[in-house]
């Protein structure tokens, strides 16, 4: 008899921080004391704090252990599951709490989870991804059931849309309304396509799903080829992400092995099959058109607009694209109803959103919030605040699409129409955190090299356009700007959101307007005193020893690489700024604090 759980997560994440070891040696350690018939090693996706990983819950009692190693699992099995005692070193507890009766609080009472609604992300963290039995018994395929067996597809579309469900890949459009018009359009073939593409900077929201809970996918993709006349699917996912292709592969045989893929599904005539099509890892076949291009084996580049891909699509026949978050939705939905669904969020943006929150953050993982939470109960609380008493500047969301908003605007809450009205965008949902060190500048070019090295090239306005704003910033982080490459940027900046022809490029100027909308300052700085703010800029840094604090110890000059450090033994060195290369290693090493950044 099974009398404890426990879970190991098999993300990316963990599994890149070793979780298989730690699977390997839980099984070792179970048999070597015969408990293996009462306990059971279940493999999850993602938790969402993967920061703290790998991460290890033991249930029933709900243990959170966290950055595990092989060598902590003998005395976790030895005291906790033997003998019912925490191995209290290992437990996370971000409560404050003590700990009552030997049992320290639940995952879902931690502060990271305690503002969360998982919807999208519901059974990663608990389901074994690989065991289609689990996915079964957490509801799986009873909303696909109930569409087939009970409504029609006009009821489907009738439910998406009430619900307020709007697209999870970037523009935020109703999938409802995408769905009818895909079904009002008059074909022989219809397709259904996941855009799993993900090329966002420090993104994994589906790749998370995918790892996690990849019937869901299965299950909303039958749901709404259903719902437009479609029988065949197609999943486009980067090939740089292993596991989830893996885990989608398996998912597919497994649904087609229990009749939930294939003809006749649940002896209702609905027929509907699923592939995958690999990406190679072009930012540019996120967009809708140009990953439809890719998966007819051409060059991905994109589609004037219209028609739309609803009426004219895959192969020239109406298609409807979501990306996984947005399909993750569909099934609850269905089995809750639109009210459950609008219930949660603002009055424009229903439901909740995924993020990946990075960059300078205590919490770095993966969050699902509702709609309309703000910025700061992101970033303070379930983020666990800005670390190493820095303050909080900026947070980048949308990616190289999207914009900077300012600390000014922490109070702001998320949702589509919020952030577009600040400068800023949903996009897939990576949230990039930056405190006082962080340069604005710097940011901006940041993500204007990946977009040039992205740009598919097929007009004008990005692909040379682009290369011009980003030669603009560097001549201003080089030291070489003046005031009117202000002017500059802006004016071209809107000539190529105007111009561009697909998404990409319409949003790509979105970093350089809002960080000249809210940072201007820190662009005079750099062009008027030729300084960075910041201390990131390297041609625009000095370096310096003050004498006073410089004990002669030696060590900064041992570790310069370019030798431009002198002194003897116990007096003050100098810097010699014409060899000076600005590596910041002589910063890091000393131990007084006589080097400084000017």
């Amino acid at each position: 008899m099974i009398r404890s759980h426990v879970l190991v997560c098999g993300g990316t994440g963990c599994t890149s921080s070793g979780s298989q070891a730690i699977l390997a040696k839980l099984e070792e350690e179970l048999k070597l004391k015969g408990l293996e018939e009462e306990i059971k090693l279940v493999q999850t996706g993602c938790f969402g704090l993967c920061a703290l990983g790998p991460i290890m819950i033991v249930y029933p009692e709900g243990t959170f252990y966290s950055q595990v190693t092989p060598e902590d699992v003998p005395e976790i099995v030895e005291e906790h599951l033997l003998k019912g005692r925490l191995v209290d070193r290992l437990v996370y507890n971000d409560t404050g709490d003590a700990k009552k009766d030997d049992v320290a609080p639940s995952l879902n009472d931690t502060t990271f989870y305690k503002k969360q609604k998982r919807v999208a992300l519901r059974n990663c963290g608990v389901i074994n991804p690989e065991n289609i039995d689990e996915y079964i018994a957490m509801n799986g395929y009873f909303a696909l059931a109930k569409v087939l067996g009970e409504m029609t597809p006009d009821d489907v579309i009738k439910v998406i849309n009430d619900s307020g469900l709007r697209g999870r890949g970037g523009g935020g459009f109703p999938t409802g309304r995408k769905w009818s018009f895909a079904k009002a359009s008059v074909s022989d073939k219809k397709y259904v396509v996941c855009n799993a593409d993900e090329g966002d900077p420090g993104a994994f929201m589906d790749r998370s799903v995918l790892e996690g809970d990849p019937h869901a996918l299965i299950e909303a993709m039958a749901i709404a080829a259903y719902a437009i006349g479609s029988d065949e699917g197609w999943v486009y996912v980067r090939a740089e992400y292993p596991i989830a292709v893996r885990r989608l592969q398996i998912a597919i045989e497994q649904a087609r092995e229990y009749g939930l893929l294939g003809e006749n599904i649940f002896g209702s005539g609905f027929n509907f099959d699923l592939h995958i099509r690999l990406g190679a890892g072009a930012f540019v076949c996120g967009e809708e058109t140009a990953l439809l291009t890719s998966i007819e084996g051409n060059r991905g580049e994109p589609r004037t607009r219209p028609p739309f891909p609803a009426v004219k699509g895959l192969w020239g026949k109406p298609t409807i694209v979501n990306n996984v978050e947005t399909y993750a939705n569909i099934a609850q939905i269905i089995l809750n109803g639109a009210e459950w669904f609008s219930s949660m969020g603002t009055e424009t943006s229903k439901g909740t959103k995924v993020f990946a929150l990075g960059g300078k953050i205590t919490n770095t993982g993966l969050v699902e919030i509702p709609m309309g939470t703000t910025l700061r109960e992101v970033v303070e609380e379930i983020g666990g605040g800005v670390p190493n008493g820095k303050k909080f500047k900026a947070a980048q969301t949308g990616g190289p699409s999207g914009g900077c908003i300012p600390a000014s605007l922490i109070d702001t809450p998320i949702d589509y129409d919020n952030l577009i009205k600040i400068g800023s965008m949903m996009g897939s949902g990576g949230l990039i955190v930056m405190d006082e060190d962080s340069c604005m500048v710097d940011i901006a070019k940041f993500f204007l090299e990946f977009t040039v090295d992205e740009s598919c090239g097929k007009c004008a306005p990005c692909r040379i356009g682009t290369v011009r704003l980003l030669e603009i910033l560097n001549k201003i982080t080089d030291g070489n700007g003046e005031m009117e490459d202000l002017d500059k940027l802006e004016e071209l900046a809107n000539y190529i959101k105007s111009a561009s022809l697909c998404g990409l490029g319409q949003t790509a100027p979105n970093p350089v307007i809002s960080t000249l909308r809210y940072f201007r300052d820190e662009y005079i700085a750099h062009i008027v005193d030729k300084k960075c703010p910041a201390g990131v800029c390297k041609k625009l840094l000095s370096y310096e020893i003050v004498a006073d604090k410089c004990k002669g110890c030696t060590l900064c000059s041992r570790v310069c690489p370019a030798n431009a450090i002198t002194g003897k033994v116990k007096e003050a060195h100098v810097i010699d700024k014409t060899k000076c290369v600005k590596c910041g290693a002589c910063i890091e090493k000393c131990k007084f604090g006589a080097i400084i950044k000017k």
